[in-house]
């Protein structure tokens, strides 16, 4: 009986491939002009329009804010003894508070602006104005490099008065409000885009990035004549496939499980990001606090009685699935 429960999270050849071709086709009308404010993967152009060509020396400041944890990293890169790259890095992690996550756009870039200042601090680097990279994790529509709109909060974050708005300009605020260090903000990309690039440090033929972690997402180098979004036709640009959002028009409707609607309905934002929500780090703990209640429900598991606990949503944390494993 418990195999039965459990076969239904095991898909057969033919759904997998039935989900592929449902994605492409979603991934072609993202990329496409006309049909791209309909396409549930929106295929965002990126504005990185190469791979790293050997030239990038220095000192950089990187910024990592997509899920409860916001990474701050110094990055030293020059050239090894072979004239091979040398990156040597230090970085912290920082917590987000839950107020600043559902609280205003202003409480937290505040925060995260409180959070560089602590950590340049420590590094004695206040008297210097590094450039700055900002791998933000949301979905943005880039204007260029260097300037993005908040599309939409995903991964649990409600910070009002973000979206629609440039989150460059927030990050530049809230560093100008704080007035106790100078950043050049050069670059936001998402971490997909982080990923593809730091992996073509290590091997060169990399042009695809893929994040499994808090949710799902990946980018790819595509061939400008296919990014209608941007003008002209020469070269090549990074796409941010945005695929979490893939199934708000129905196209996973058949595979959900009764579990995954019950988290869909009961998140922030039912009926959106449905394929981060069965795939995502953020969700996988209450999948398995779910399954688990209903393996008590068919008096399978615990004698058939539940804890309160287990009873509480969100209680059953995904680390726990890992340590369990």
């Amino acid at each position: 009986q418990v195999d039965q429960i459990l076969s239904e999270f095991r898909l057969r050849e033919e759904d997998l491939k039935k989900v592929m071709y449902r994605m492409q086709k979603e991934m072609d009308r993202g990329l496409k002009l006309e049909t791209h404010e309909e396409a549930s993967v929106k295929m965002l152009p990126t504005y990185v329009r190469s791979t790293p060509e050997g030239s990038e020396v220095g000192d950089f400041l990187s910024l990592d804010l997509g899920g409860t944890n916001f990474r701050v990293m110094l990055v030293k890169v020059g050239e090894g003894e072979e004239g091979q790259w040398k990156v040597k890095t230090k970085h912290q992690m920082y917590s987000i508070p839950e107020d600043a996550m559902t609280g205003t756009a202003e409480m937290l870039f505040d925060y995260i602006s409180e959070c560089i200042s602590d950590f340049l601090d420590k590094h004695q680097m206040k008297h210097k104005k590094l450039p700055l990279g900002f791998t933000f994790s949301f979905p943005v529509r880039h204007e260029d490099i260097d300037k993005g709109i908040l599309l939409n909060w995903t991964k649990g974050f409600k910070a009002s008065g973000a979206e629609g708005n440039n989150v460059v300009g927030l990050l530049r605020d809230a560093i100008k409000r704080r007035g106790d260090f100078e950043m050049d903000v050069v670059a936001m990309v998402n971490d997909t885009v982080a990923t593809m690039i730091s992996c073509y440090y290590e091997d060169h033929r990399c042009e695809v990035g893929m994040i499994v972690g808090t949710g799902c997402n990946a980018c790819y180098m595509e061939e400008m004549h296919n990014v209608e979004l941007v003008e002209g036709d020469e070269g090549r640009m990074c796409v941010n496939t945005e695929w979490g959002a893939f199934g708000a028009s129905g196209e996973l409707d058949e595979f959900l499980l009764e579990y995954d609607r019950v988290v869909d309905e009961t998140s922030l934002n039912p009926g959106q990001q449905l394929y981060e929500k069965i795939i995502g780090g953020k969700y996988m703990g209450e999948i398995v606090r779910l399954v688990l209640l209903k393996l008590v429900d068919e008096n399978l598991l615990f004698n058939g009685e539940a804890s309160e606990k287990l009873k509480t949503r969100g209680t059953f944390e995904t680390r726990f699935v890992s340590q369990i494993e």
